[in-house]
């Protein structure tokens, strides 16, 4: 049986002008509209650099979308990634009907209802009550349809005390809530979200992704998730695409999308990281110079001990009590595990504090590293997030299956087995 295509975006391309409003010059207004009186194309469609955020271009246009073309079929849930300045945002709010096209058309079938950002679609002199009434109101709802379902609404958000109160008095973490709240209990037939959930706390984000799953799985209706959060993506969607300066380059399923979103932004391993020593991070004294994985191979192994080397500097006379935090974080960004040296006394001069990843504990994944510099073991001089990027590999297996193991790491042999016949 055919599924029902409920979303088709054919030649999706946006074209921005940078530092101005608009296209900038009365010359270029005249050239466009020219242009369309001769049934012409656009001659600013055919200029323009690609959308990539760390270099400069040479042209004052860019595209922040080129020729996306995708169906989403009912019921999916679709979740869209990529770096930031990929063009996600702009993808949905195209979808969301916020800003239009330079080309290409949408073609959709019944209610889209969006979370993009915090606070969208809200009057913040309005109180959370008549915001759920408005925001109701510009989906389509009647004011029957959103009476009935406004109880259900305010329970879910967990601002009862506050619904009567101006939005403007509520925290970012509230008017999400509200927001998601609305969004997802008025029953539109597409439910779009960005980011936004990341501004909820841990217990709202556990009830945004289930009521998500219940709106696709029991409801049939589809979700358009755009996360940085690589769990939530692989445990909420059935697909997943990756965006890259502007473009599609890659669909299927979120496991392995993700695993080329990882390939692209970690490519190579980064085994070192040193600091001139007048922007090594820490305070005016105490300085952390460098942190480095010795190893003289390309490729780190899981069967093998990886030694960590961290160098730190006093520059003062006064001896400093300092120790090193180290945070190892999975490619999905959860933190795996955190050890800390114990605390060093520290006279004037360079010292260097080395600890070991033990063989066998490691997954076949790329962890990044966070290193923190304390002194007294409380007060934090530095803190560095992803100094090091280290993909660890498989040399060989024991045993006959050879799919991925599960885990954000793998202690194989740190775990004891006792066989023995009874």
């Amino acid at each position: 049986m055919d599924k029902e295509i409920i979303l088709k975006v054919e030649g999706i391309s946006k074209q921005y002008r940078l530092g101005k409003v608009g296209t900038g010059t009365l010359s270029h207004d005249l050239n466009r509209w020219w242009a369309n009186v001769r049934g012409k194309e656009d001659p600013y469609l055919k200029v323009g650099d690609t959308n990539d955020r760390t270099s400069k271009g040479s042209s004052d246009y860019v595209w922040a979308l080129q020729d996306i073309n995708f169906e989403v079929e009912k019921g999916e849930v679709l979740g869209i990634i990529g770096k930031n300045g990929a063009g996600k945002s702009t993808l949905l709010k195209i979808l969301s009907r916020v800003t239009a096209p330079t080309t290409g058309n949408i073609k959709t079938k019944g209610r889209i209802a969006s979370l993009l950002e915090v606070g969208t679609g809200f009057h913040s002199e309005m109180t959370g009550r008549e915001n759920i009434y408005l925001n109701g109101a510009i989906l389509g709802m009647t004011k029957k349809e959103i009476r009935s379902k406004i109880d259900e609404i305010i329970e879910f958000s967990g601002c009862q005390r506050y619904i009567d109160t101006p939005v403007k008095r509520y925290s970012s973490g509230m008017t999400v809530r509200l927001a998601f709240a609305v969004a997802a209990f008025l029953e539109p037939e597409i439910l779009v979200v960005d980011e936004v959930l990341a501004v909820g706390d841990a217990e709202f984000q556990k009830k945004a992704i289930g009521k998500m799953q219940d709106i696709s799985k029991g409801e049939g209706r589809t979700v358009l998730f755009v996360s940085h959060n690589m769990a939530a993506v692989k445990s909420l969607c059935t697909r997943a695409v990756l965006i890259d300066n502007g473009r599609f380059v890659f669909s299927g399923t979120p496991e392995r999308t993700i695993d080329e979103y990882l390939k692209a932004e970690k490519s190579s391993n980064v085994l070192e990281k040193i600091w001139p020593i007048e922007k090594a991070p820490g305070d005016s004294v105490c300085k952390l110079i460098s942190v480095t994985a010795k190893t003289d191979e390309k490729s780190i192994f899981i069967n093998k001990d990886l030694e960590i080397e961290f160098v730190i500097e006093n520059l003062g006379e006064t001896p400093k009590n300092l120790n090193i935090s180290m945070v190892v974080y999975s490619s999905s960004e959860v933190p795996v595990f955190n050890v800390v040296s114990d605390s060093y006394n520290c006279e004037k001069g360079r010292y260097s504090i080395s600890t070991v990843i033990p063989k066998n504990l490691m997954n076949t994944d790329t962890y990044s590293i966070r290193v923190l510099l304390v002194e007294d073991s409380s007060k934090p001089l530095c803190n560095e997030y992803n100094v090091l990027n280290i993909s660890f590999l498989e040399e060989k297996r024991d045993v006959s299956w050879y799919g991925k193991w599960i885990g954000a790491v793998r202690p194989q042999n740190l775990i004891d087995w006792d066989f023995k016949k009874v």
